[in-house]
């Protein structure tokens, strides 16, 4: 007895049909979730975008609030993965929670869902390579730093990478076009990239287009951790901060590792699926947190927690409440004696 899957490959974001039932070839067995494990999950779900969402949005009102973040490049870069983070986690939770409300929902509709959250998954690897080239260039050449690291260059930097990973969605939506006219505006379908994009060309230039990117990345990655090792050997003075550079590619590097699985797992899930059918729902649930809810926490700890000064900053914010709530007291403690 084996799983009835897709009939086209799956894609990055395979994981998220994790919606109430799954059916057993045969229609003899169906898999449905309990009410109360329906509620769970959603409940978690929420719970765990909603603490993020309240994390990345102090983070980004505390890069606004100070000039010295957005005069530098390497709070912008982290910034901008912030707020394509906490967008990726939005759409992917809003997909995850309307598969359990709406069996199906318009082609149109869940075009727009997939291909955003297709271009935020895809940006995340190459926003890290930024991160790693940015810190490598302050550490190696770090006379010539100011000169090469411009705040217009950053900027010019992170459209180059959304013009790159919106065009695999882009030529997704036009293939289906051509071949498929009317299964984007005419159809209601559940929402997931393999429903939505079918035509067999589409998998296999996605397959050539990320096999190429993360590649480009990964040796991105293992570049620039190489040359800030070797400078940190050489280095007389200053190895705390060669050495807080040269962790922070290394974690940049566990990240990108983390968003690959976006990638590489739902084949081990649907092998994971055919040998238990009984757990599908489970098995997908908790592939759903492992990809596209934890990789999500590291963006706070690598730079919210790690970076001194932003840390500084950030808690201060964090504290400002408190504070203010102290100072009030003794004064209404002075008026009612």
């Amino acid at each position: 007895m084996s799983v009835m899957l897709n009939s086209t490959p799956s894609g990055p974001l395979d994981l998220l049909i994790s919606n109430s039932s799954s059916t057993l070839t045969g229609g003899t067995v169906v898999v449905k979730d309990s009410f109360t494990n329906a509620l769970t999950k959603n409940i978690v779900a929420m719970l765990v975008w909603l603490t993020l969402s309240i994390i990345n949005s102090s983070m980004v009102h505390t890069f606004l609030r100070h000039s010295l973040f957005y005069e530098n490049p390497r709070y912008i870069m982290f910034i901008c993965m912030v707020i394509n983070d906490a967008l990726q986690l939005s759409l992917v939770t809003a997909l995850y929670v309307v598969s359990y409300i709406f069996r199906k929902i318009h082609a149109s509709v869940c075009c727009f869902l997939i291909m955003t959250a297709v271009l935020t998954t895809r940006s995340t690897p190459l926003i890290l390579a930024g991160m790693a080239l940015e810190r490598y260039l302050s550490i190696c050449f770090p006379l010539h730093y100011s000169q090469m690291c411009t705040v217009p260059r950053t900027f010019l930097l992170i459209g180059v990478i959304y013009i790159l990973t919106f065009t695999p969605p882009l030529t997704d939506l036009l293939i289906t076009i051509v071949y498929e006219p009317r299964s984007v505006s005419h159809r209601t379908i559940f929402c997931d990239h393999p429903f939505l994009f079918r035509h067999r060309s589409i998998y296999y230039k996605n397959c050539v287009f990320d096999g190429v990117y993360l590649s480009f990345v990964a040796l991105t990655l293992l570049y620039t951790y190489c040359k800030i090792m070797l400078t940190a050997r050489a280095a007389s003075t200053g190895l705390a901060s060669v050495n807080r550079a040269r962790n922070t590619v290394l974690l940049h590097g566990v990240q990108l590792l983390l968003c690959m699985l976006a990638f590489v797992v739902p084949s081990l899930q649907a092998a994971l699926i055919s040998l238990f059918p009984r757990f599908s729902l489970e098995i997908r649930y908790i592939f759903f947190l492992v990809v596209y809810i934890i990789p999500r926490f590291l963006s706070p700890v690598i730079y919210g927690f790690r970076d001194e000064l932003f840390r500084k900053y950030w808690t201060r914010y964090l504290l400002c409440g408190s504070r203010l709530a102290i100072r009030v007291r003794p004064m209404l403690q002075k008026v009612n004696l």
